[in-house]
């Protein structure tokens, strides 16, 4: 039998498939998780703000800024998820999940990390020494040359040194012999120890660690030795620059030619500027520069945490540190839990009724994403928090959708194909045999007589593939521009957001892309060695009965199910494509659905009306609107700050328990966590001391005897940085979303697309307004989760109108669109179905944990289909009256013209005789 064309790449994207499922299984396996908070609970620390020495005081303003100092080092430890806020007027309180080290994270945290660099002004003068300098003033040369701390001198390993000119060139010369002159006293700001315990009188700070802009620790050059490199920013460059000119205006040996790098009162570096590459009142130019001072490579890391984070404005000391229970039960993890399963199962049950056999192909892929997506967070150590999880959950949903794309297009071209086909038996052509259909495949049909060949799945498929893969581009694409942003610029629960919104887009590209390809290739291919896999099949099956015959059924045994599994992988590979090439219509891509034929027939008018279309969003999106003015949203304690609470019981009481009291009580949305010692934690928002009082008599019926051990306001969680720099993140990738697209497509069809997802975000604000439901973290999470859907199924639609343009040139630019949207509206409406199944279980099994967060995405994900096709497209018909873009067809064109006009001349140019 001919060989199909291409089936050396398939084996080869099958053999990669492999690897990477046999890798991310490994990793799934073997490596543990971290849960967040709300999960599995963690430590937490409570620091108190002490005056500092330079007058400033412990008031909550700057509490406030220690706290968001300490998000920084957080967020350089690699731990995320974590959550701080500040408790009363001077006492912050950080909750910190699956930290393996809290007593280092602790000394971490509460290290002061105040940077200044001093010029050295000379050496403290003991009584019995010769002079100023003492016996280093009169050292060897080479020994002077040499830092105190005897490492290799800092300024050689700067990348921006100038080189000193040479003598007669201008530069002014070092004298040769140190100056015996004392420091002025009036001019010595600190006298502090070095490296070696010899006392340097330096002077003031020439450099803070504000003028930092990056710390990075790296070995040198011998790779001997750990160091950190510092660059500083603006300013600090010529403050650098001028303070190592100054001190290479002193001879060697001198400790003026010497520069203290101070972290918190201690020298930890002194090196001396070299001779060789400074010259006088030159200095170091690029504003780079090493520490070094012994360093390993734990504490070098250290160091450049410390200096790249910044140093407290406000000295911190911890007062208490414990063990804090998870926020949510065990019932309603475990709800969670079964109803993302209800919901996976669901959407996969829809996907293969809908696409039969690739649908079930794709609902096997999707466990493939679910494999990857799952070791690519824990081998990243990503904290998995259960709004996390349930957004993981909807997306294994929403991940279907590059495959829905692609059994699309490729129904379309089965169907074109058969229209080939039946147009062709009409003129009277005789079937092509297997073998000539086969030859067709390949492309090596060498008959004259003309045949009309069947319509070839696998072709469909593999052209299907490619047409879709412009959208499945464009889609990713907007999507990781989000994720990488939020993950640079943002910080906290956004920034771990954006980590697992671009691995799980990566994953899904691979479980589309690749896994779900091998797959679908497999079934629909027409060289399957069938004869040999029945023989290795049968084979396999036969050894693992033997294995059951000899030791019973066990899964113990590995031979059983080494054997096993290649039997009914053997017989499966070859028996399948036989089954789909007896009877195409049940490979799912050689029918189409009925939602494609009511479109086909009725061929609905859609864009009759867009002007009409744009007033009724415009109209909903003002009620929307007014909802933030009538009713104030009702922001929650990570927003807003509230109240925190300690409680001693008497008789045993769990946090379930507890957890239900308070919410009995009036107050469902207050955090409950078991302490140690058997003490309840509650946190609410903003409450009157009556109201605390409720929830003490409540806790008393069932608690015995309660004490309030503690009782202290506490400021949000998600403070005003953190939320300008989540906002700033969101703003950018918004700009360069629409960038892209006005790039990849037309400026009309990225502001539609903007405005349409604009649209979304206020209908879910608007509605929670209304509602009055907490506009808190969760609801975060769906937001950022929504904007990625509604980006998403604008890109496919316009995708869609630039092909159908580029084929209908002369046609109204209204009637390509309406055109394009009865062709992704099933598209539309089954990647819908996939996210709404699982939105849907979680809403009704998942608990009131996640019920607000289904709420936003359901809302969210129904308006993000209704905008695309009534706000975005309407918009984009309003807007092209303007867009002076040349049209694809246009832009096609050109190209075509300059590849041709390239080869000709190409050709002219081998064909010259020289």
């Amino acid at each position: 039998m001919t060989s199909s064309p291409g089936s050396g790449a398939r084996w080869l994207r099958a053999l990669i498939s492999l690897l990477i499922m046999a890798g991310a299984f490994a990793a799934g396996w073997f490596m543990k998780p971290t849960l967040g908070l709300d999960l599995s609970g963690g430590t937490q620390i409570i620091l108190e703000t002490r005056d500092a020495d330079d007058g400033t005081e412990a008031t909550a303003e700057n509490t406030d800024r220690v706290v968001e100092v300490l998000r920084n080092r957080i967020d350089s430890l690699g731990v995320s998820e974590a959550t701080l806020s500040r408790s009363g007027e001077n006492r912050i309180i950080v909750e910190l999940p699956g930290v393996q080290d809290p007593t280092e994270a602790a000394e971490v945290l509460g290290q002061t990390a105040q940077l200044t660099i001093h010029p050295v002004l000379g050496m403290q003068q003991d009584a019995g020494t010769g002079g100023m300098f003492g016996d280093f003033g009169n050292a060897p040369a080479d020994e002077a040359n040499a830092p105190a701390d005897g490492t290799e001198e800092a300024p050689a390993e700067d990348e921006g040194a100038e080189e000193a000119p040479a003598e007669g060139e201008g530069a002014e010369q070092a004298p040769e012999q140190p100056s015996a002159q004392p420091a002025n006293p009036e001019d010595v700001a600190l006298t502090l120890a070095d490296e070696s315990g010899a006392m340097l009188q330096l002077g003031e700070a020439a450099l803070t660690g504000e003028q930092v802009a990056s710390a990075e620790a790296a070995l040198n050059e011998l790779q001997t030795e750990w160091m950190v490199n510092v660059e500083f920013r603006g300013d600090g460059r010529d403050a650098w620059q001028e303070l190592t000119g100054d001190a290479a205006c002193n001879p060697s040996g001198d400790p003026k030619r010497r520069i203290a790098i101070v972290l918190d009162n201690e020298i930890i570096s002194s090196p001396e500027v070299d001779a060789t590459d400074v010259a006088c009142d030159v200095g170091m130019s690029g504003g780079r520069t090493s520490i070094t001072g012994g360093f390993d490579s734990e504490t070098a890391n250290e160091l450049a945490l410390l200096i790249e984070g910044g140093s407290l404005p406000l000295p911190v000391e911890e007062v208490q540190r414990q063990t804090v229970g998870p926020t949510l039960g065990a019932e309603a993890i475990r709800a969670s839990f079964i109803a993302g399963l209800i919901g996976v199962a669901l959407t996969a049950v829809y996907i293969s009724v809908t696409y039969r056999f690739a649908g079930f192909l794709a609902s096997i892929a999707l466990l493939c994403y679910t494999v990857i997506a799952y070791a690519a967070l824990v081998a990243l150590g990503a904290t998995l928090t259960l709004p996390g999880l349930a957004g993981f959950v909807l997306a294994i949903g929403m991940a279907i959708d590059a495959n829905v794309l692609i059994f699309e297009r490729a129904r379309e071209e089965y169907q074109r194909q058969d229209k080939v086909y039946q147009a062709n038996k009409s003129a009277g052509m005789a079937d092509a045999t297997e073998k000539e259909q086969d030859e067709a495949a390949a492309g090596v049909l060498t008959r004259r007589r003309r045949r009309a060949i069947p319509p070839n799945l696998l072709k469909a498929f593999t052209t299907g593939s490619q047409k879709a893969w412009s959208a499945v581009l464009d889609t990713n694409v907007t999507t990781l521009i989000a994720a990488v942003l939020l993950f640079f610029f943002a910080s906290g629960t956004v920034q771990g957001f954006g980590v697992t919104l671009g691995l799980g887009t990566i994953a899904s590209m691979i479980s589309a892309l690749l896994i779900a390809r091998v797959l679908m290739e497999w079934a629909v291919s027409r060289s399957t060695p069938a004869r040999r896999l029945w023989l290795v099949g049968v084979a396999a099956l036969a050894v693992a009965l033997v294995a059951v015959l000899s030791d019973g059924l066990s899964l113990d045994n590995p031979l059983l199910l080494v054997s096993g599994a290649l039997g009914v992988l053997a017989v499966s590979v070859a028996v399948v494509p036989l089954i789909v090439r007896k009877f195409p219509a049940s490979s799912g891509i050689a029918r189409t659905s009925m939602i494609r034929r009511w479109l086909v027939a009725t061929n609905p008018d859609l864009m009759k009306r867009s002007s009409l279309w744009l007033g009724v969003t415009a109209a909903v999106a003002l009620v929307a609107i007014l909802g933030l003015f009538v009713r104030s949203p009702n922001f929650g304690v990570e927003f807003t700050g509230g109240r925190s609470m300690n409680f001693s019981v008497t008789e045993s009481l769990s946090a379930d328990q507890a957890r239900e009291i308070v919410a009995d009580a009036g107050y469902p949305e207050a955090v409950v966590q078991e302490v140690e010692d058997g003490d309840i934690s509650v946190r609410t928002g903003q409450i009157s001391d009556g109201e605390a009082a409720q929830i003490e008599e409540a806790l008393a019926e069932e608690g015995g005897t309660v004490q309030r051990i503690s009782d202290e306001k506490i400021g949000p969680s998600m403070g005003d940085e953190l939320r300008n720099k989540a906002l700033i993140a969101l703003i950018a990738a918004l700009v360069l979303q629409m960038a892209y697209l006005a790039w990849r497509f037309r400026w009309s069809f990225g502001v539609s697309t903007m405005a349409a997802l604009a649209f979304d975000i206020v209908l879910v604000v608007g509605l929670f307004a209304w509602l009055g439901k907490p506009i808190d973290g969760v609801f975060l999470a769906a937001v950022l989760s929504i904007i990625g859907f509604s980006v998403n199924d604008s890109v496919v639609v316009f995708d869609r109108v630039r092909d159908e343009w580029a084929h209908n040139p002369k046609g109204s630019f209204r009637s390509i669109a309406n055109t394009a949207i009865l062709h992704t509206l099933p598209r539309t409406v089954n990647s819908g179905m996939g996210g709404l199944f699982i939105l849907a279980a979680l809403a009704v099994f998942g608990g009131s944990s996640l019920t607000d967060f289904s709420i936003a995405m359901l809302v969210g994900l129904v308006s993000g289909m209704f905008s695309t096709v009534f706000v975005a497209v309407p918009l984009a018909i309003w807007l092209q009256r303007f867009d002076r873009t040349p049209p694809p067809h246009v832009v096609k064109e050109r190209k075509t013209k300059q590849r041709k006009e390239l080869r000709v001349a190409r050709e002219k140019t081998d064909g010259a005789v020289v």
